[in-house]
Order: structure tokens, then C-alpha cells, then sequence
């Protein structure tokens, strides 16, 4: 009798345990893209001003966010209910493929390489690559004008070496561990000029600190297509965030979310590119 009293206790226990798995299944990411009051994790930069930034209290800014935040909305997912989650480069595409992430905005090129392994919606900006310069700065204006001059990247970055390679072999190449301490190297004159996406250099531009120092080139050196990566195969969900996109296009958010982040800078961007149109 008394082994049957403890096997009903220990039944009752289990039965309250699973209701409470299943009560707190809502707080997981919901894997339809459909909202439903669930969360969604979406992978961002937290470290780029103008494109993914994580201020000191908290809070996320940027083109990029504006964008996932619109997304996520058309999805179903109010803002509080949205998860964001550093995603660096090099780890995109692995998180998209343990499922880390509902899907990834992070000044996210599409190529060939990457389309292998993951799905693009988009693309929803046309960026290029540029460089900063010192706003007195007169000297360079050509791509061959850095020839002699000290062009700085961050560690790991290849926009330094293409500038070297392909337009100004005497380009004098200096690395540096990121994107503020070339900033600081440029105002300070250690190097002449900083290269990478100019969605980013106007990013970085536009901050209040650095207002009126710096501009961009507008050499446009690449084409480089943002677009939101998911999980390849997902046709429904890229569906969804390409009609989601065309809606912020067409409402007037996107162009919103241009000025916003990048007006400072005076950030001569593309038009918002049609869904599906990857410039090479």
C-alpha cells in the first residue's frame, strides 16, 4: 500500500512538471514565422553604428534593426518580443544552420559562396565599397589617388588588399584591430583614408562624436547586396520577409530608416533595390 501511495505521488509530480514544459514551450522561437505571441531570435551586428549597434543601455540601433524590427512585425512578433543576437561574421552562416537564429540582417552580402550553405530574402540595400577621408581632405579623388597614401582596414578584412591589388599597387596597407581605431588614426592623420562598405563608413560617420570630421569618397569600388539570411530551403519564410520588405519599401519606412541612420553623412545611397535583383 504504501509503495502504491508513493507511485501515485510521483505520477502526480511528473504530470505537473510536463504541464509546466508545455506551459513555457511559448517562450521558444516560433519555427512557423507566423508570430503567435512566441519569440523570435534574429542575428544582428551589436558593433556597427549605423547598420547593428548595442548601446550602453541596452538598446539596439541601426539600419540593420530597423529593417528586422519591420520584418519581424509583418511576421506576427511585436517588438518585445524579438530576440537579438550578436551574430559575427563569420559565424552566420553556422548559426543559421543550427537554427541559433529565426534569420539574420547584418550587413549580409549575398554571393555565390554563401548561397550554397543559406537562403537570401532581398536583397534591401545596394551598398558599395568606398573609403572616409578627413572632411578638409582634398587630395584623393580617384581610387588611384591612395597610391603613397596610408590606407587603413581591420584586421582580417580584404577591402584593403582589393584597393592594393586591383586600383593603387603603392597603397601603403595598415591594419588595425577595428573600424574606431582607423577612425582615430584618421583624425589624428596616422593614416590617409579608411576603406570598407560605405553603409558602414556612414554609419560610423554619423555618429554624434564624429560629425563634420569626416566623408565619404563616393568611389562606389564593389557592389555589395544586403540581404536577410535563413535557412536554405525555407521557401515560405523567404516569401514572407520579400513581401515584408517591398512593404517597407513601398510605405516610405525604408526610406525613413535611410535618413535616419545614415543622413549625417551625407550618404548618397542607391535606391532601394527590386526583391530579387542582385547587382554584380
Amino acid at each position: 500500500m504504501q509503495l502504491r501511495k508513493v507511485t501515485a505521488a510521483s505520477a502526480a509530480v511528473l504530470a505537473l512538471a510536463l504541464t509546466a514544459t508545455a506551459c513555457g514551450s511559448d517562450d521558444k522561437d516560433d519555427s512557423s514565422g507566423s508570430g503567435g505571441g512566441k519569440k523570435i531570435t534574429i542575428g544582428i551586428k551589436i558593433d556597427q553604428p549605423g547598420i547593428g549597434l548595442k548601446t550602453p543601455d541596452g538598446k539596439f540601433t541601426g539600419f540593420d534593426v530597423d529593417v528586422a524590427t519591420y520584418v519581424a512585425k509583418e511576421l506576427g512578433y511585436d517588438a518585445k518580443d524579438i530576440n537579438f543576437k550578436e551574430t559575427k561574421s563569420q559565424d552566420r552562416e553556422t548559426s543559421i544552420e543550427r537554427g541559433d537564429v529565426k534569420f539574420i540582417a547584418a550587413s549580409y552580402s549575398i554571393n555565390d559562396e554563401r548561397l550554397q550553405k543559406v537562403d537570401f530574402a532581398g536583397p534591401y540595400l545596394l551598398a558599395h565599397q568606398d573609403i572616409l577621408v578627413r572632411a578638409d581632405d582634398t587630395s584623393i579623388k580617384s581610387p588611384q589617388d591612395l597610391n603613397n597614401k596610408k590606407l587603413c582596414s581591420v584586421t582580417g578584412s580584404t577591402s584593403a588588399q582589393n584597393v592594393h591589388d586591383k586600383l593603387a599597387p603603392k597603397a601603403q596597407l595598415q591594419e588595425y584591430g577595428g573600424y574606431s581605431e582607423c577612425l582615430t588614426g584618421l583624425e589624428n592623420k596616422a593614416v590617409d583614408a579608411l576603406t570598407t562598405d560605405d553603409s558602414i563608413l556612414a554609419g560610423y560617420a554619423s555618429q554624434d562624436a564624429n560629425k563634420g570630421k569626416f566623408k565619404l569618397a563616393g568611389f562606389k569600388m564593389t557592389n555589395e547586396n544586403y540581404g536577410i539570411g535563413l535557412k536554405k530551403g525555407d521557401a515560405d519564410l523567404k516569401k514572407k520577409i520579400n513581401d515584408a520588405l517591398t512593404k517597407m519599401v513601398s510605405d516610405g519606412s525604408w526610406d525613413k530608416a535611410v535618413k535616419a541612420n545614415f543622413g549625417p553623412a551625407g550618404y548618397k545611397n542607391e535606391r532601394a533595390p527590386k526583391i530579387g535583383n542582385v547587382v554584380k
